[in-house]
């Protein structure tokens, strides 16, 4: 007889042979799982409304809104599985009540003076590179923080490049992205590529060797907590006290272009967004421009006020 995490199991396996899910959404979908299969009774109560209603209660005893948001619809996505495959006959998400109030943070980002200032560290330091070890890490350092902020990319996109998605001739990036779509960038700026051929050159042998663009010292693939731990230390060299995270680059990427009168449909494809409104919070972060339209561009302004 089959058990809750049998059927986690299966349903698993259909996501990523079926529908071929990124090996990150699984794992989520694992953990997320495994939580609700830890919680509830034994086959068949974990499958009734009851059950899946108190668990829900507890997450929202012990999460963010947001984490509390991507367990439920793990599990919804579970159970619209099962009914899909007539394993059981009433989902209990079925007239549940799983709506609720979600804080709007807005995305934090990189002042452009403080990104400046990132960037000429990181060239301070390769011009003072004592040993070849330390030259090829700024080399590669460069490319990577000069690539985040060129494309607005992920840093999972990032560190999963191949050798193959960029092309040097046409100056296009080929980027994978969540759902397994795919877009296409242009590398604009002779400086960013500049950099990447200096990369693409010094560190080719290890591409070959390790089969993504982006390689530690090991030759393996470069991960998402070193290039993590990577813009802290150079943060810490050039005395910015902000924190920054590789997705800031992302968020300033959008928000910047949005400052100089790019489309936010433009910039929607740019970043790889399905919806529109995804994109939109980035018109609340644009102080630059609001500040240029309240103080320059009021109709107040234009206004000659009789004062008797």
């Amino acid at each position: 007889m089959n058990t809750l995490d049998n059927f986690i199991t299966e349903y698993l396996e259909y996501c990523k042979c079926r529908k071929r899910l990124d090996i990150k959404t699984i794992k989520a979908y694992r953990i997320d799982l495994k939580q609700y299969s830890d919680y509830s009774p034994a086959f068949p109560q974990c499958f009734l409304r009851d059950t899946v209603d108190t668990f829900i209660t507890s997450l929202h005893k012990q999460y963010e809104p947001k984490t509390i948001k991507r367990k439920i619809a793990s599990l919804k996505a579970f159970f619209n599985y099962l009914e899909y495959k007539e394993i059981i006959i009433q989902n209990p998400f079925t007239k549940l009540d799983i709506c609720f109030r979600e804080a709007k943070l807005l995305p934090k980002t990189i002042p452009f003076h403080s990104i400046q200032r990132l960037l000429s560290t990181l060239y301070r330091q390769k011009e003072k590179a004592v040993s070849e070890y330390q030259l090829h890490c700024s080399i590669r350092d460069i490319a990577v923080v000069e690539l985040l902020f060129a494309t607005g990319m992920r840093i999972s996109e990032l560190c999963s490049l191949k050798p193959y998605d960029i092309d040097f001739d046409s100056k296009t990036i080929l980027i994978y992205g969540k759902g397994a779509k795919e877009r296409i960038l242009q590398i604009g700026n002779t400086e960013v590529l500049n950099a990447l051929l200096l990369y693409h050159k010094t560190f080719k042998e290890d591409i070959n060797i390790c089969g993504y663009f982006f390689v530690n010292r090991l030759h393996h693939k470069l991960s998402d907590q070193s290039v993590r731990f990577m813009i802290n230390h150079y943060t810490k060299l050039a005395g910015i006290e902000q924190h920054i995270t590789p997705h800031m680059f992302r968020h300033s990427f959008a928000t910047l272009l949005l400052e100089q009168d790019v489309d936010v449909r433009y910039i929607q494809r740019m970043l790889g967004h399905s919806s529109i409104s995804t994109t939109e919070i980035y018109t609340h972060v644009s102080n630059t421009k609001q500040k240029d339209i309240l103080f320059h561009k009021h109709p107040r302004n234009q206004m000659r006020v009789d004062e008797g």
